[in-house]
């Protein structure tokens, strides 16, 4: 255990929460959702990247960011975490392996639910409130897009959800 990576998922964590809770009080995407929905989100957020202090992440990620890189643990982490956290993308991408024509290794992204698709969008803007710059968000979406695979409709859902976040920060 490091009191480094025990501090840098604290201080994570806290900045998912409070990204999250201001979606929940600032844009209409949220408004939108019914009660059920919302209470999902809200309950999904409270229990954010919890998997990352289980025997199967947590020595791995500490030792690839604080210690010594293992790239097999890592990545053997890494696929355990996004195989039980639906907020991250690569949950919802299917790779076809069944041999079929021209299927195998084909990707195919999966519509994700949109309480899942908001606490990514959440995720990746807790680094802008950690920076104190919450327009770097978008930046980083712009740079980063063309390697996120996701289904069409959740893609404009989320630029959607970012679009409302970026003219309810400037307007503030």
């Amino acid at each position: 255990m490091s009191r480094e990576y025990d501090g840098y998922l604290k201080k994570h964590i806290e900045d998912v929460r409070m990204a999250a809770s201001w979606m929940v009080f600032n844009i209409d995407a949220v408004a939108g959702l019914a009660k059920a929905e919302v209470d999902e989100f809200i309950g999904n957020v409270s229990v954010h990247d919890a998997s990352k202090f289980s025997d199967e992440e947590y020595t791995a990620y500490d030792a690839y960011f604080y210690g010594k890189k293992d790239e097999d643990a890592f990545n053997a982490a890494w696929l355990h975490h996004i195989h039980l956290n639906q907020h991250h993308w690569q949950h919802w991408v299917l790779v076809h392996d069944d041999g079929a024509a021209g299927a195998d290794g084909k990707l195919d992204p999966i519509e994700m639910p949109k309480v899942h698709a908001l606490e990514m969008v959440a995720d990746w803007w807790s680094f802008s409130w950690r920076s104190g710059k919450l327009d770097e968000v978008f930046g980083w979406y712009e740079e980063h897009k063309e390697g996120i695979i996701l289904h069409p409709s959740t893609r404009a859902y989320v630029e959607s959800v970012l679009a409302e976040i970026r003219q309810r920060i400037e307007v503030s």
